[in-house]
């Protein structure tokens, strides 16, 4: 169960931080009183199995929340505090919640669907200790613990069930590739939101603490880094490149540096030879999704050095899966994995958890290779999800809002390849009356994230299309790639 792990860690080490921030930190000790006492909050407040969705930045208090929603029997629903609030108040009713937790950033823009008890999430709000020890209620490893949207080709994000099983299942799978020594700190910005925070549960199995910057920007992370003996990062690609163009960073404030870990998009060989020679850190990808409730496949620091030194392989390389997981490819070279970390399935969507399950393997819907030596390489993605700065975005999504536009007759979002971000949004449009670029992205971020808005309109007189009607946007993407070179 979650709860044994931080209940694990506060009796072994007590007086250990457990997580730092800007605004403080908690000792393994203090973060279980405190989780216990969210949890009796919780359990007064709300029915048994309810759904208590959380809004907010990185913070103590989130990571309160990680374990006192299912210590209390209850369901934790993260939601992405740059989305729209439209997209927040569907998601709140999509999951059933009717209990929130808001920060002061978000509350002013938070309307939560009718029902829904909403709570101001900040350290002055943090309950007083119980009287007697909380007794938690009666519940199994396999009960819903989190449910995490993800983006996929039908719009409207999905809500991926992960269990404590499942999600203790990733942190084990994990703790080889990129294993934490009694003497590791981890730093990570990468937002409790999404499925990458279970990084708080990996270094929290081995009793270390986490170091939380609220949100990425280079020089707050390197004096993060000096301030608190962080000796382990975790980050994407895009994060990696701006730390390193940065005129300001100090190689000196990251000399406690000795294990970088990231994940959301493959590195760029530039990028990678650069982190090397610069910093001489043991690199590690980790390739996995919200349905596997972490990563499930890694590519170690020796392939890296051999990817560094033009092993052009392993630069497009996902990694070995780790003990515990298997992987094959199934039709159309799809690659499948089974492993119990694989999610329950969709909260209330039975065909699409059909769809994505069978006999215990997830259809990952990326396309994939395996070489003689087990290497996964993931050569596109099924499913058309773009990623930009580590953000996954439907493009399906995108396009059900400009087709909203009267002068919109038809439409593809296709990810175009950005050197800053990985991939950058593009809208090809088919007009049926003239409209400028600026009307439809205006219209877009009216109902949409800004990383979702597209960032660049080109004007096509049809889309490309096969024999079924399906429009060709591998071709699209080919084209304007060719096209801009």
């Amino acid at each position: 169960m979650l709860h044994d792990l931080l209940a694990d860690a506060a009796r072994d080490a007590p007086a250990t931080p457990a997580v730092i921030t800007d605004d403080g930190s908690v000792t393994f000790a203090e973060l279980s009183a405190r989780v216990d006492a969210r949890a009796a909050e919780i359990e007064a407040g709300t029915e048994p199995g309810a759904r208590v969705a959380v809004l907010a930045e990185n913070c103590i208090e989130y990571v309160e929340l990680y374990y006192a929603v299912p210590h209390a029997g209850r369901v934790l629903v993260p939601l992405n505090h740059r989305l729209h609030p439209e997209e927040w108040r569907a998601t709140v009713a999509r999951a059933g919640a009717t209990l929130a937790y808001v920060d002061g950033a978000h509350a002013d823009r938070f309307e939560a669907p009718v029902g829904v008890e909403v709570r101001r999430l900040e350290a002055s709000a943090t309950p007083a200790a119980p009287a007697g020890e909380f007794t938690p209620p009666p519940r199994t490893p396999d009960d819903v613990a989190w449910l995490i949207g993800t983006s996929g080709t039908t719009g409207s994000p999905k809500l991926a069930m992960l269990s404590d099983a499942n999600l203790i299942a990733a942190v084990d799978a994990t703790l080889p590739a990129r294993p934490v020594g009694e003497h590791d700190v981890l730093a990570t910005p990468f937002p409790l939101c999404h499925v990458a925070g279970y990084n708080v549960l990996v270094v929290h199995r081995r009793a270390r603490p986490i170091v939380l910057q609220r949100t990425f920007d280079p020089i707050g992370l390197t004096r993060l880094v000096r301030d608190h003996d962080v000796t382990m990062l975790s980050l994407a690609p895009t994060m990696i490149a701006m730390l390193l163009d940065h005129p300001d960073v100090d190689d000196a404030d990251l000399a406690s540096i000795h294990a970088l870990g990231y994940g959301a998009s493959p590195i760029p060989g530039p990028v990678l030879r650069r982190v090397i020679e610069r910093w001489g850190w043991d690199c590690s990808q980790g390739f996995g999704m919200t349905e596997l409730g972490g990563n499930a496949l890694f590519l170690g620091p020796d392939e890296h050095r051999r990817a560094a030194d033009g092993d052009a392989r392993l630069l497009v390389a996902a990694g070995r899966p780790s003990p515990g997981v298997e992987v094959r490819l199934g039709e159309d070279n799809e690659l499948l994995v089974r492993a119990p970390q694989v999610m329950l399935g969709y909260w209330h969507n039975p065909e699409a958890t059909a769809a994505a399950l069978t006999d215990g393997w997830l259809h990952t819907g990326d396309v994939a290779r395996i070489d003689d030596d087990g290497i996964v390489a993931i050569i596109d993605r099924k499913k058309d999800v773009i990623v930009s700065g580590g953000e996954n975005i439907a493009s399906r999504e995108v396009e059900e809002v400009l087709h909203t536009h009267p002068a919109v007759a038809d439409v593809a979002v296709i990810g175009l390849p950005d050197e800053r971000w990985g991939e950058r949004v593009c809208a090809v449009v088919v007009a049926r009356d003239a409209v400028e670029p600026a009307a439809l992205i205006a219209h877009c971020r009216a109902r949409l994230a800004g990383f979702k808005t597209p960032k660049t309109i080109e004007f096509v007189d049809a889309l490309p299309r096969n024999a079924s009607g399906k429009v060709l946007k591998h071709q699209l993407r080919s084209d304007f790639v060719r096209a801009r070179h």
